[in-house]
Parts: C-alpha cells; structure tokens; sequence
C-alpha cells in the first residue's frame, strides 16, 4: 500500500485535536442555543424557524471549512469533510426550498441531510479513533442515521412538529460536549 494514499481525515498532528476541542465546544454551545429557540418555534414556519433550519446546516459547512483547513495545515487531506460540505450546503438550500411547502417537507430534508451527513461523521469518528475522544462522534453519527429515518418517517404522520428537530440538535450537541472533553482529558494526560 502506498504510504502517500489520501486519508479520509488527518490522523497525526496535534494540532488537528486542538481544532476538533475549541471546534466541539463551540459546536455544543450552537447546538443548546439553537435547540432551545426551534423548540419554541416548533409548532409553525415562521420567519425565525426558516432562518434556524438553514442556519443549522449552514454552520455544519462553516465547521467542516475549518476541520479541512486545520487538517490541511497538519498536512493531511479530509475528503469525508469536503463529503460533509458538499451534503450540508445542499441541506441549507433543500431546507430553504422545504420550508414554502410546509413541515412534512422540511423533516423529508431534514431526515435526509441527518442520515447522510450521520454516516459521512461515523466514517470521519471511525477513521480519527487514534485522535481519541471519537466514540461519542461515532455514536453521534449513528444515531443520526437512525434519526433522520424517523423524521422522514414523521413526515408523513397526522401532526408532524419541528420539536423533534431541536431535541435531535441538542443531542447532538451533547456529544460534541463529551467528545470536547474527552479529546480536553487525552491531552491532559499526554
């Protein structure tokens, strides 16, 4: 095997952990704020759901920019991230179009962004174990997938809410908290 082959993400510098810690905790803090302002305007799309369904994907590609960019400067490659970008920035425009036509369609994009974008953070968890403090992504990730089967699967039941959404983002959110501090404790211990 050549020793030159592209990894899915960096697996090496310290620097990349450094990233992933400040990137994870600032991801959870996103992920409580935004879960608690869709869960109190879960029941309709209205203009601040609109802007928090399409800012939700949005900040995904903001955050897999500078994981790429990070991982680059350790030099390595991220094509499950560039993967991660590509998805989430269809997402924000599938969400954006979604939302004119109603709830059950925003939770069909929504379902399907989560079942993708769930793998492609496996995928990525999976291959950066050595990185330590991956389980929770890894997790993360399958649940995702599990997740955004349910919300397509609630799209087409009587009621269908957003509030699943938020609890589903804060979740989430809570497992880039562990990984933040798992990754946080790795380091203390090195």
């Amino acid at each position: 095997m050549n020793t030159d082959t592209v990894t899915l993400v960096s697996t090496t510098s310290s620097g990349v952990p450094a990233t992933l810690r400040k990137l994870y905790f600032g991801r959870f803090a996103f992920a409580a704020v935004w879960a608690g302002l869709l869960f109190a305007t879960a029941d309709t799309l209205g203009p601040l759901s609109v802007a928090l369904l399409v800012v939700y994907p949005l900040l995904d590609v903001v955050a897999a920019i500078i994981d790429v960019r990070s991982a680059k400067a350790n030099g390595a490659s991220a094509p499950a991230l560039h993967v991660n970008i590509a998805v989430s920035s269809l997402a924000v425009i599938g969400l954006a179009v979604a939302a004119m036509s109603g709830i059950p369609d925003v939770l069909r994009i929504w379902g399907a962004w989560a079942v993708v974008s769930g793998l492609v953070q496996l995928v990525a968890g999976a291959v950066r174990r050595q990185l330590g403090g991956q389980w929770p992504m890894i997790i993360s990730g399958a649940i995702s997938v599990l997740a955004g089967t349910s919300f397509i699967t609630q799209a087409g039941s009587g009621e269908p809410t957003l509030a699943n959404l938020a609890g589903y983002a804060f979740l989430g959110g809570v497992f880039f908290l562990v990984s933040a501090l798992r990754l946080n404790r790795d380091r203390r211990s090195a």
